[in-house]
């Protein structure tokens, strides 16, 4: 019995995060795509096949709700990125999106 319910727990959370990605994708296309490629095809801001590999989820999601306050601490030396008008949903619905492009992350890189 056990093991039924942690089955469907684990799937209603994967059902969850597709979601959120399918939901982020369509926030990318609309706010992020005119800035930002995620096929490395070249655009003004960094792709964001490299923003998933060098940032963590979180990082992505506090640099996309407060670009302005943050360039600086995340390395930049001047912020080009609009301060978009997006809900709390649609930040953690992208950062899951844009987090889910490079499952090899950086920070598991052994040291």
């Amino acid at each position: 019995m056990y093991k039924i319910k942690l089955n469907l727990i684990l799937l209603l959370l994967a059902t969850n995060i597709f979601a959120s990605v399918k939901d982020g994708k369509q926030v990318y296309l609309i706010n992020c795509a005119s800035c930002h490629s995620v096929n490395m095809s070249g655009s003004f801001g960094k792709d964001f096949n490299l923003v998933s590999y060098e940032r963590t989820k979180e990082q992505i999601k506090s640099y996309a709700a407060q670009p302005g306050k943050l360039y600086k601490s995340f390395g930049y030396s001047a912020n080009a990125m609009p301060t978009l008008p997006l809900t709390g949903q649609e930040i953690e619905d992208v950062g899951d999106y844009i987090d889910s492009l490079q499952p090899f992350k950086k920070s598991m890189i052994k040291k």
